[in-house]
């Protein structure tokens, strides 16, 4: 084959066209060659390094995009990364705290979707009534504390809870006032809806046999004699109110600030404090000495809502620390105290369905204040424990959406204890999201037969019913209803094993949880709760450094044993606000 000469050597076996496109591309690269060559090389811009990095750790992450890693990395108050320990290493500075996990298991921070945050504080430093096993052993440890407090100081607190005493008697006013003969007593059960005063402190209050009962409350009398016993239900506790001596600042600063340690000891960084209403400045004054070691979501009472309403504050409102914008109510009392609503009489209490909360009374007075509340875009979640009180709430709910529209308003139900199978479905279909407590499925799960029978029994803490119906969980502690600490509360969601050991297989066995779906509720679920996923609940690049180290592998131990571990290491808002040593 003789070659044309007329051709230029480049276009032999192209095509016009495709010659055309190698010039330009060639002219391309000589073009930015040049530009290279005449230009000044840039800045060097400034590594960031990492304040932490945690090496060699077991992560799970929560964040369905990256469910694990080795090790992370955190830059101020934000992770910046995730991944396996030989590339993270590579990040670290000469200031950077580097730490060897050891293999240790690390999550995010706990987000503890229901708390009482100042009462636990000051539950801290009171009587400690929750273990005692008897009314002989309650008496004692009164009589003890009292010896510590001058003459005439109130002793309050306390978290008793008969239901461990031999036959379960109440406590009366007439068995603690030998004890305590200087000092006025109110002492509550643990659930907060029912307490026992000593002759004393009903004196000071005011309150008599003649007293009457009050909406929403009991006044507990001798069946005999009519004789006060000393026990006083739900809104019958609030006649105390006008003897209790305030607070003063000092001693809630005090209290709110051992809360807060209390919490970073336990690996919670984050909680809903369901009964902040005044003590939203008293968090800010924490925050900003840098004592406040917890985010807090500060809600308050739904019956003053007019007073955040009209600020035209929403849900959420604030800064990733501290935020307002939410609202409690109430619609019935609990099991323990015989108080929560249920459609049918208790066994064990024939004559009584519980009590409707004197926040629902009139009729139709909850929901009026629900859509009002709702159309402001302030966030709703409301206490209901018995199957009828739940059912009150999820219609109030549902018919407030229907009159204000579709928005993203994520209704709760606090507690959502002991629901009518036919209703779990309707979590799921209203959005309405389940904030459970799943200690107290350990707790009440020793008696709660014997108030309402094993057939009502299958939808109480219903776990597994509710995920399933595809309702959002979102897991706390009812601190100091309960231990903050969130390994209990794991414990009972995945075994669902009882305190007395009676369940070792679970009591309702169907409603357990694998351990992932319950630290899910605790992040992820409680997160979301509170409008904060795009910020926490996961251990993702870009959110929050909240995060917890445990001295062992809960998801290679016994789920029996998940109670035994213990926190090693917290980090909230990228400092370590709790070590051992």
């Amino acid at each position: 084959m003789t070659r044309d000469k007329s051709q230029s050597p480049s276009k032999l076996c192209l095509s016009d066209e495709r010659y055309q496109l190698c010039m330009k591309a060639l002219l391309t690269v000589v073009a930015i060659t040049t530009i290279m060559l005449i230009t000044p090389a840039p800045a060097k811009q400034p590594v960031l390094v990492p304040d932490l990095i945690i090496l060699n750790a077991s992560i799970h992450t929560m964040d369905d995009a990256q469910p694990t890693a080795e090790a992370v990395a955190v830059l101020g108050n934000r992770i910046v990364a995730l991944g396996a320990t030989p590339d993270i290493r590579l990040l670290a500075g000469p200031s950077t705290r580097v730490i060897d996990a050891a293999g240790k298991l690390v999550l995010p921070g706990f987000n503890d979707s229901h708390t009482h945050f100042l009462m636990g504080g000051f539950a801290l430093a009171s009587v400690d009534l929750r273990d005692a096993r008897s009314p002989e052993e309650m008496v004692r440890r009164l009589k003890d504390y009292a010896t510590k407090l001058p003459k005439g100081r109130w002793i309050l607190g306390g978290d008793w809870d008969h239901e461990k005493w031999p036959g379960a008697p109440l406590p009366t006013r007439q068995m603690i006032d030998a004890a305590t003969p200087d000092h006025p007593v109110l002492v509550r059960r643990l659930d907060g809806h029912m307490a026992v005063a000593n002759s004393l402190a009903l004196k000071l209050a005011g309150v008599t046999r003649e007293t009457k009962d009050p909406p929403g409350g009991l006044i507990v009398r001798d069946p005999g004699t009519g004789e006060l016993t000393g026990v006083l239900k739900d809104s019958a506790m609030d006649l105390m109110d006008r003897a209790v001596p305030d607070k003063t600042r000092d001693e809630k600063h005090v209290a709110a600030k051992a809360a807060s340690e209390h919490a970073a000891q336990v690996g919670v960084t984050s909680v809903t404090d369901m009964s902040a209403d005044g003590d939203v400045g008293l968090y800010q004054h924490l925050l900003e000495r840098g004592e406040l070691k917890t985010r807090i979501y500060a809600i308050r009472s739904i019956v003053a809502w007019e007073a955040l309403g009209k600020t035209g504050v929403r849900a959420a409102f604030g800064g990733d620390t501290l935020r307002i914008g939410g609202l409690k109510g109430f619609s019935d009392g609990s099991l323990g105290s015989t108080t929560a609503l249920f459609f049918e009489p208790y066994n064990d209490a024939p004559d009584t369905r519980g009590l409707l909360f004197d926040q629902m009374l009139p009729e139709g007075t909850m929901l009026k204040r629900v859509e009002a509340a709702d159309k402001t875009g302030l966030q709703v979640m409301i206490h209901a424990i018995g199957d009828e009180a739940i059912w009150r709430i999820l219609e109030i709910y549902r018919q407030t959406a229907e009159q204000n529209g579709a928005r993203d308003r994520r209704f709760r139900i606090e507690h959502a204890q002991h629901i009518r199978l036919g209703d779990i479905p309707r979590f799921g279909q209203q959005k309405v999201i389940a904030s459970m407590q799943p200690y107290h499925a350990a707790d009440d799960g020793r008696w709660c037969n014997k108030r309402i029978g094993p057939e009502r029994s299958k939808g109480t803490y219903a776990f597994r019913s509710l995920l399933d119906s595809g309702a959002v969980l979102a897991f706390g502690s009812d601190w100091t209803v309960a231990p903050l600490n969130p390994m209990e509360g794991l414990k009972a969601a995945v075994t669902r094993q009882t305190l007395d050991g009676k369940n070792p297989n679970g009591w309702v066995p169907e409603q357990k949880i694998t351990l992932d779906e319950a630290i899910r509720a605790y992040t992820v679920g409680s997160a979301y709760a509170e409008f904060a996923e795009n910020v926490k609940g996961t251990l993702t690049p870009g959110k929050l450094a909240d995060l917890v180290m445990l001295d062992r592998d809960l998801y290679k131990i016994n789920p029996a044993e998940i109670d035994k571990a213990r926190v090693l290491l917290t980090v909230m808002d990228g400092k370590v606000v709790w070590e051992t040593k």
